[in-house]
């Protein structure tokens, strides 16, 4: 459960040419989805407005990939292969990061929460906008 007020958390790709700040409370919730490009790519979800997100670096380093829809702009960075941030098919409007790429330090705790993204509209409808920082 999300608590406290937003602090600056950054973080980045492996190899450091992608680099971005997130406001977002030190103790939060992500989702860990089940659908084949998450689970295979390992992602845990904190989904934050756009107003909270700030590329620092590496614009030029990223390239985006979509499938199915076309909603989700899945940003990788082209010289490492990680995907630290991505738009989001259920937040058009915001960013969703990976918890797993923040740096150390400024997360005190997260709540991980299934997500049941091989039923996407589903499992959108049933959790819809609770995570939304």
């Amino acid at each position: 459960m999300p608590t406290g007020a937003l602090v600056t958390h950054r973080g980045g790709c492996h190899c450091g040419r992608v680099r971005f700040e997130v406001l977002a409370p030190a103790r939060s919730r992500a989702l860990e989805c089940n659908c084949s490009i998450c689970s295979k790519g390992g992602l845990l979800h904190l989904i934050v407005r756009a107003e909270h997100f700030k590329l620092l670096s590496g614009r030029e380093a990223l390239t985006t990939y979509t499938f199915n829809t076309g909603a989700a702009k899945h940003l990788f960075c082209s010289v490492c292969g990680v995907k630290s941030f991505y738009v989001p098919r259920s937040h058009p409007d915001g960013y969703s990061v990976n918890v797993r790429c923040l740096d150390p330090g400024t997360i005190e705790a997260v709540t991980v929460t299934p997500f049941n993204g091989l039923e996407w509209e589903k499992g959108y409808h049933e959790g819809r906008g609770q995570f939304d920082h």
